[in-house]
């Protein structure tokens, strides 16, 4: 297979491979050389003329392009605008509720939340404290590598700096201070320490009172300015979180406790058709078993905005969606931003032309549930099935948001390749072979093979099985090199 014409109404078709000229395409000879992923024109197009891909238009070119030339973002442009009304003309699909249950082994917490990793997390409540954060699970780990400490179920201590938590004022201090409290309360974390330094603004006693009530075994906080030697007192304070952790262990859980976070980054021309609807099964399979899956990167909705409003449940949450699109065009609009500023250079170098192209793409990851749910950002799970959350697309700062709602994992399409991490486990799914094949360092699940003529079902299958052994503890490739990090979302002044 060679090039793929995604819907009947499509008047270009994507190449799966390299084509060179000459070669015939849809009856029509090309009339030049077409890199994978990149469209080809199968009727003369006028200047004007809109293109049309997935069966709707993702822009207009800007001059002529007769039939066996590629098109791509030099010569297409979007034909989004600012806000829009919405109206709301439901098009609902129940998933029908699998028959067969399928398990994972996780933890189940005292507080009914299952987790699929069992690690401690250090938390600065401050950037000013992250080099004591760094030095006291540097001490703590070689106390463990020593056998100083008896070993047991903990999957890794794990430090997690970041630039906040002071000198921020209204809704980035708030951001800051959720989020953390939100990895407080992370299922994924057996433990947590929390390191403050004292003089912040992000003080701890309000940072304890907006946590709430925890299991003082394996949470515990501390001011490092009220401390003579803050490092030994932080490892003291581990090894008997750890004490209580270690003792964990995985039992049998239904799908339905798992929370899937989605997203893509370095997306390609391929994105859109192999590794996005692979997703995209699998979110409504994940659905099918009574469980959840998260979609953000709000900016990378925009343009296909009305298919996911028309999947929402009810009005109610149709105005949320409204909404939550609305919002952040206006924060574009605010910050004196265009809207449309979207895809990256790399994304164009991969095929990609304009952001309808990508948002069409992109949503594809959610399959074809009902939308049950609309987060704020910062905001944590709610009801189960599929969730829409406010993020933008950012893929450290998304994926962050989507592990602070609660998902316990996240899957990540991409057709250039990264290798970074969340505080999840983030898996990635390359949308074709010689990325999987040029990056197995980064990449965890080839789903290119879908251009290749394997058949979705059986991919799927695949897919499914290799996601509930990471749940069940097999690390993903981010996991095995140590790359955890997580990124808050900030949009105001810094004092």
């Amino acid at each position: 297979m060679k090039y793929i014409k995604i819907n009947p109404d499509d008047n270009v078709a994507v190449a799966l491979q390299d084509l060179s000229k000459g070669e015939v395409v849809e009856g029509v000879a090309l009339s030049m050389d077409i890199p994978r992923g990149h469209k080809i024109v199968l009727r003369d197009l006028k200047a004007g003329d809109n293109v049309i891909k997935y069966g709707f238009p993702i822009g207009h070119v800007t001059k002529d392009a007769p039939a066996g030339t590629m098109v791509d973002h030099s010569c297409i442009k979007t034909n989004l605008e600012g806000l829009l009304d919405y109206s709301y003309n439901p098009n609902l699909v129940e998933i029908e509720k699998s028959k067969k249950v399928r398990t994972f082994k996780g933890y189940r917490r005292t507080n009914g939340q299952v987790g699929i990793r069992n690690q401690i997390w250090v938390i600065p409540t401050v950037g000013c404290v992250n080099g004591i954060c760094d030095q006291i699970v540097k001490q703590f780990n070689a106390v463990i590598s020593s056998g100083a400490e008896k070993s047991g179920g903990v999957d890794a201590v794990v430090a997690f700096p970041h630039n906040y938590g002071c000198s921020q004022l209204g809704g980035d201090h708030e951001n800051t201070r959720t989020v953390l409290a939100d990895m407080v309360h992370h299922p994924n974390a057996g433990g947590v320490l929390v390191v403050s330094l004292g003089c912040e603004n992000n003080q701890l006693d309000a940072f304890r009172e907006l946590v709430g009530p925890v299991d003082e075994t394996r949470v515990r906080m501390f001011v490092c300015q009220k401390v003579e030697d803050e490092v030994a007192y932080g490892v003291q304070l581990l090894k008997e979180i750890y004490e209580v952790v270690s003792k964990d262990v995985r039992e049998n859980v239904p799908v339905s406790e798992l929370r899937v976070g989605l997203k893509c980054g370095g997306s390609d021309g391929l994105s859109g058709i192999t590794a996005n609807p692979l997703l995209g099964v699998f979110s409504d399979w994940i659905v099918a078993q009574g469980g959840t899956t998260v979609l953000t990167e709000v900016p990378e909705m925009f343009g296909a905005e009305t298919i996911l409003m028309n999947r929402c449940q009810d009005r109610a949450t149709f105005d949320k969606t409204v909404s939550l699109i609305n919002d952040f065009k206006e924060y574009f609009m605010k910050q004196g931003m265009p809207v449309y500023e979207n895809p990256s250079p790399g994304n164009k170098a991969g095929g990609i032309s304009t952001l309808e192209e990508k948002s069409l793409g992109c949503t594809q990851k959610c399959g074809k549930s009902i939308v049950r749910g609309v987060l704020k950002y910062g905001e944590r799970l709610k009801v189960k099935g599929l969730n829409l959350l406010s993020a933008p697309g950012n893929d450290l700062v998304a994926s962050t948001a989507l592990g602070a709602a609660g998902c316990q994992i996240v899957l990540f399409t991409t057709g250039r390749g990264t290798p970074f991490g969340s505080f999840v486990p983030t898996m990635k799914i390359a949308t074709n072979t010689p990325l999987a094949e040029g990056k197995p360092q980064w990449i965890d699940f080839n789903a290119g093979v879908l251009a290749e003529g394997k058949a979705m079902d059986k991919v799927a299958e695949k897919f499914i099985d290799y996601v509930l052994a990471v749940a069940s503890g097999e690390p993903v490739n981010a996991e095995k090199h140590n790359i955890r990090e997580i990124a808050i979302f900030k949009s105001g002044v810094t004092l």
